[in-house]
Protein backbone atom coordinates (compact mmCIF):
# COMPACT_ATOMS: atom_id res chain seq x y z
CA UNK A 1 0.00 0.00 0.00
CA UNK A 2 1.41 3.65 -0.89
CA UNK A 3 0.79 5.93 1.88
CA UNK A 4 0.52 9.90 0.82
CA UNK A 5 0.59 12.37 3.45
CA UNK A 6 0.34 16.31 2.81
CA UNK A 7 -0.34 19.64 5.59
CA UNK A 8 -2.38 22.40 6.01
CA UNK A 9 -5.24 24.69 7.67
CA UNK A 10 -7.98 23.88 5.40
CA UNK A 11 -10.06 27.04 6.30
CA UNK A 12 -12.56 28.16 4.45
CA UNK A 13 -13.06 24.79 2.53
CA UNK A 14 -12.58 25.21 -1.58
CA UNK A 15 -12.93 23.84 -4.33
CA UNK A 16 -8.98 24.47 -4.78
CA UNK A 17 -8.50 22.09 -1.85
CA UNK A 18 -10.80 19.64 -3.01
CA UNK A 19 -8.49 19.36 -6.22
CA UNK A 20 -5.16 19.07 -4.13
CA UNK A 21 -6.83 16.27 -1.85
CA UNK A 22 -7.80 14.19 -4.79
CA UNK A 23 -4.52 15.06 -6.88
CA UNK A 24 -2.52 13.75 -3.33
CA UNK A 25 -4.82 10.73 -3.01
CA UNK A 26 -4.40 9.94 -6.95
CA UNK A 27 -0.59 9.67 -6.19
CA UNK A 28 -1.14 6.59 -3.45
CA UNK A 29 -3.85 4.00 -1.58
CA UNK A 30 -4.23 6.13 1.46
CA UNK A 31 -4.03 9.88 2.13
CA UNK A 32 -2.88 11.53 5.08
CA UNK A 33 -4.07 14.91 6.34
CA UNK A 34 -1.79 16.80 8.96
CA UNK A 35 -4.30 19.49 9.84
CA UNK A 36 -2.57 22.32 11.69
CA UNK A 37 -4.40 22.42 15.37
CA UNK A 38 -5.68 26.02 16.36
CA UNK A 39 -2.87 26.29 18.94
CA UNK A 40 0.04 25.87 15.57
CA UNK A 41 -1.94 28.06 13.20
CA UNK A 42 -1.87 30.78 16.64
CA UNK A 43 2.09 30.35 16.67
CA UNK A 44 2.38 30.88 12.88
CA UNK A 45 -0.01 34.47 13.54
CA UNK A 46 -2.73 32.42 11.86
CA UNK A 47 -6.34 32.20 12.94
CA UNK A 48 -8.28 30.09 11.19
CA UNK A 49 -12.64 30.96 10.92
CA UNK A 50 -13.37 27.17 11.93
CA UNK A 51 -11.58 25.47 14.62
CA UNK A 52 -9.84 22.35 14.54
CA UNK A 53 -12.45 19.76 15.40
CA UNK A 54 -14.87 21.31 12.64
CA UNK A 55 -12.23 21.48 10.05
CA UNK A 56 -11.31 17.52 11.29
CA UNK A 57 -14.85 16.66 10.94
CA UNK A 58 -15.33 18.43 7.02
CA UNK A 59 -11.65 16.83 5.79
CA UNK A 60 -13.24 13.43 7.25
CA UNK A 61 -16.01 13.66 5.06
CA UNK A 62 -14.11 13.92 2.33
CA UNK A 63 -14.08 10.48 0.06
CA UNK A 64 -9.99 11.28 -0.85
CA UNK A 65 -9.07 11.62 2.63
CA UNK A 66 -8.58 7.92 4.56
CA UNK A 67 -7.11 9.73 8.32
CA UNK A 68 -6.75 13.23 9.72
CA UNK A 69 -4.02 13.78 12.36
CA UNK A 70 -2.94 17.17 13.99
CA UNK A 71 -0.21 19.13 13.20
CA UNK A 72 1.25 20.72 15.81
CA UNK A 73 4.66 21.68 15.02
CA UNK A 74 7.07 22.66 11.89
CA UNK A 75 9.32 19.80 12.87
CA UNK A 76 7.06 16.69 13.38
CA UNK A 77 7.33 16.21 9.69
CA UNK A 78 9.88 13.53 9.77
CA UNK A 79 8.09 12.11 12.62
CA UNK A 80 5.15 11.91 10.85
CA UNK A 81 6.85 10.21 7.89
CA UNK A 82 8.00 7.14 10.15
CA UNK A 83 5.07 6.89 12.23
CA UNK A 84 2.20 6.44 9.65
CA UNK A 85 5.07 4.60 6.89
CA UNK A 86 4.84 7.49 4.25
CA UNK A 87 5.89 6.61 0.64
CA UNK A 88 4.97 10.25 -0.63
CA UNK A 89 4.82 13.91 0.93
CA UNK A 90 2.83 16.61 -0.71
CA UNK A 91 2.53 19.96 -0.85
CA UNK A 92 1.39 23.44 -2.42
CA UNK A 93 4.16 24.52 -5.31
CA UNK A 94 4.04 27.23 -3.12
CA UNK A 95 6.13 25.68 -0.30
CA UNK A 96 8.43 24.17 -3.57
CA UNK A 97 11.96 23.08 -1.60
CA UNK A 98 10.54 24.42 1.45
CA UNK A 99 10.93 20.77 2.86
CA UNK A 100 13.30 18.82 0.99
CA UNK A 101 16.27 19.07 2.81
CA UNK A 102 14.54 17.78 5.94
CA UNK A 103 12.67 14.75 4.40
CA UNK A 104 14.97 13.67 1.58
CA UNK A 105 15.85 10.28 1.41
CA UNK A 106 12.78 9.53 3.39
CA UNK A 107 9.97 9.40 0.91
CA UNK A 108 9.28 11.12 -2.42
CA UNK A 109 8.65 14.28 -2.31
CA UNK A 110 5.74 16.23 -4.82
CA UNK A 111 5.03 19.25 -5.14
CA UNK A 112 1.40 20.13 -6.68
CA UNK A 113 0.35 23.42 -8.99
CA UNK A 114 -2.04 25.07 -6.90
CA UNK A 115 -5.58 26.12 -8.30
CA UNK A 116 -4.79 29.56 -9.54
CA UNK A 117 -8.06 31.23 -9.21
CA UNK A 118 -8.85 30.46 -5.91
CA UNK A 119 -7.71 30.52 -2.35
CA UNK A 120 -8.51 31.12 1.06
CA UNK A 121 -6.74 34.47 1.60
CA UNK A 122 -8.56 35.63 -1.80
CA UNK A 123 -11.79 34.40 -0.30
CA UNK A 124 -11.16 36.34 3.24
CA UNK A 125 -10.43 39.51 1.03
CA UNK A 126 -13.06 39.19 -1.14
CA UNK A 127 -15.48 39.17 1.66
CA UNK A 128 -13.56 42.08 3.59
CA UNK A 129 -14.33 43.87 0.15
CA UNK A 130 -18.33 43.06 0.58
Amino acid sequence: MKRVITYGTYDLLHYGHIAMLKRARALGDFLVVALSSDEFNAGKGKRAYFSYEERKAMLEAIRYVDLVVPELTWGQKVDDVDKYGIDVFVMGDDWRGEFDCQLEGLCEIVYLPRTPEVSTAQIKNDMRLR
